[in-house]
């Protein structure tokens, strides 16, 4: 009798999820989901048990990933949320996207499509060009902070029996012998053999994987560091374009440096939380389907690749934040208006203000004291050009949060179907540097789990 094939794969995010779905109802097949932080059911009844306010932390790791307690975003668009059309060709990346879709519709995504409005969507383009931005377009699938880890509930009890998920288990060393992989070791004392791996680390875990490439002596790309602050306004200034497209995804070059900013993660009628991510403190963003508040944010990140000699952008984005924690103990909160007179906000000053915060723990502060002066002044320049494209952007009023960082690792090699320059080992969603959003992160599981789906059925490898 055949020995039964063995795949272990490292990290329960929508990556890892579509992974699993792509092989839990294979026979002969025993798959192992490592996951180091709480399965599901016990991150809704925590999330439910302190009334909506998670630990940070948990934000990040768990069944779902980062992306359970996200905005819930879907983004049906191979030019923005990832690297998909550097491995594949254009045709293969929207087939691709258009089938993990369907499959978050399958289990309960909503029908209702942002950016559909062709005429709509040129027009937001004409105001964004003659405000010295660029708009790019996409069409946006909105499921909710509320509604997403629902949904992802759902596809954990759509896994096959030959589909083992270990929870609260964390992997810390990838086996290879002789150019292939062998297995998984765990903190907990574990040695998992694995015919294949599929890492999905996710954002939390992209410091592990990068140091497990270079263990491994696998052959890496830099990504950017996205570093930033998360913006607040009232809703009504940017509703007309939220009605339209939900998400604006808008590119200023700044004048003074030349430097890429752009906006990301808008939640309209949202509210600002913060993150933890390994003793790191960062701020974000989020929406619910069932609820509103009075205001909308954005981030606004300024995108930085270094060169010779400097090789980890990752320890870059988190010096800047750690000295924010320094400063603030956690989140700096500070107005526009104190900002640009060079002063820090104070709470009475916040009160005094037309916007009223939703992270009610941020600290009042000066963000000039965590953030280059290079930043801060392309920041400065893309308020300005937002607020000619929607006026009330740069009201003395708006609220800065800081720091925002994106870490995104280093990329490994990896051919068309994800697979590293070990055989068997593939490496897929965030925090392998191959996506930055729900859709391709789902779409690279999906990818990598099919391959390894089609050498199992083929036969021998």
């Amino acid at each position: 009798m055949a020995r039964r094939k063995e795949v272990v794969i490292v990290g329960a995010g929508p990556a890892g999820v579509f992974a699993g779905l792509a092989l839990s109802d294979l026979p002969g097949v025993r798959v192992r989901i490592v996951e180091q932080g709480p399965d599901i059911d016990e991150r809704l009844a925590t999330r439910g048990a302190k009334k909506g306010k998670l630990d940070p932390g948990w934000l990040l790791r768990g069944w779902g990933g980062a992306g359970a307690f996200s905005d819930g975003k879907l983004t049906l668009s191979p030019e923005v949320g990832g690297q998909l059309k550097s491995y594949l060709p254009p045709g293969e990346v929207n087939a691709l996207l258009g089938e993990v879709d369907q499959m978050w519709v399958q289990f309960g995504a909503p029908q209702e499509v942002y950016g559909g409005d062709e005429d709509a969507m040129a027009e937001l383009a004409r105001r964004a060009a003659r405000a010295d931005l660029d708009f790019v377009g996409t069409r946006i699938r909105h499921m909710g902070t509320d509604r997403c880890p629902v949904i992802l509930r759902e596809m954990r009890g759509a896994l096959g029996e030959n589909v083992e998920v270990h929870a609260r288990e964390r992997a810390t060393r990838i086996r290879v012998s002789k150019g292939r992989v062998t297995g998984v070791d765990t903190a907990e004392g574990n040695r998992y053999r694995a015919d294949y791996v599929i890492v999905a680390p996710g954002r939390d875990g992209s410091q592990w994987f990068m140091e497990e490439a270079g263990r491994l002596g696998l052959g890496r790309a830099d990504n950017p560091v996205d570093v930033g602050v998360r913006v607040e306004v009232p809703a009504e200034v940017m509703a007309d374009v939220t009605a339209k497209a939900y998400e604006s995804k808008l590119i200023f070059y700044s004048k003074s440096f030349d430097d890429r900013v752009r906006t990301f993660c808008m939640c309209p009628y949202g509210e600002v939380v913060k993150e933890e991510n390994e003793g790191v403190v960062t701020v974000n963003g989020q929406s619910y389907a069932g609820k509103r508040t009075a205001n909308t944010n954005f981030a606004l990140l300024v995108s930085t690749r270094f060169t010779e000699p400097f090789h980890d952008p990752i320890a870059y984005g988190r010096y800047l934040a750690r000295l924010a924690n320094l400063i603030s103990h956690g989140v700096i909160c500070q107005r526009l208006g104190d900002l640009r007179l060079g002063r820090r906000s104070t709470s009475e000053r916040i009160a005094r203000g037309l916007v009223r915060p939703t992270l009610g723990c941020a600290t009042p502060g000066d963000l000039s004291f965590a953030l280059p002066h290079r930043h801060l002044s392309s920041i400065l320049e893309a308020l300005e050009a937002l607020d000619r494209f929607a006026p009330g952007v740069a009201s003395r009023h708006t609220l800065l949060y800081g720091i925002e960082v994106k870490f995104y690792s280093a990329r490994p090699h990896l051919t068309e179907k994800l697979e590293t320059e070990v055989t068997n080992l593939f490496a897929v969603g965030d925090g392998a540097g191959v996506t930055r959003g729900l859709v391709q992160a789902s779409a690279s599981g999906l990818l990598a789990g099919r391959e390894v789906r089609r050498r199992v059925e083929s036969g021998p490898q």
